[in-house]
């Protein structure tokens, strides 16, 4: 015998705008977010919140998007990779990981993009120590982590001049 899942509407707020969806209690934020919304960014790789590709902010927190539910953002700010790029060009930050080649094949950027805005943000001169301890939870097979440190660094002291 089959169950039926009752769906229930939830309002989230997404990258500033408001949504209604209508969600089984037991989706995910980032299954909601990718295929509810279409924001495709958040990115879902090993959904057990070891590998941060699915890193979204929660009232400007790092949160792993595949380990909460969907009906937990309700009453919640939430913020995408899409909700940091302004409306022309790029962020400082997305600037710095392009000119620092902090990026290969793209799928851990979007995580790694949210962890280190959270942590400009918190920590906007922060050390080569910091920004390794904050970005340690986002697993890169590409490009080694040199590259994105320095970015997150130079995009550091754009902010600050």
């Amino acid at each position: 015998m089959s169950e039926v899942q009752t769906k229930v509407r939830i309002r989230l707020r997404v990258n500033g705008a408001e949504h209604e969806v209508d969600v089984e209690p037991r989706w995910l934020l980032s299954d909601v977010l990718r295929h509810q919304l279409g924001l495709t960014g958040t990115h879902v790789g090993c959904e057990q919140g070891v590998c941060g590709a699915c890193t979204v902010l929660v009232d400007g927190r790092p949160e792993r998007s595949c380990l909460m539910f969907a009906v937990q953002a309700e009453g919640h700010e939430v913020t995408t990779v899409e909700g940091l790029t302004p409306a022309e060009g790029l962020s400082p930050l997305q600037a710095a990981f392009q000119a620092h080649h902090a990026l290969q094949c793209g799928f851990c950027t979007p995580g790694m993009l949210v962890t280190a805005e959270a942590l400009l943000r918190e920590n906007p001169n922060p050390t080569e120590e910091q920004v390794r301890e904050a970005l340690s939870g986002n697993v890169c097979r590409c490009t080694g982590y040199q590259f994105i440190v320095d970015a997150v660094l130079a995009a550091a002291r754009e902010g600050r001049s």
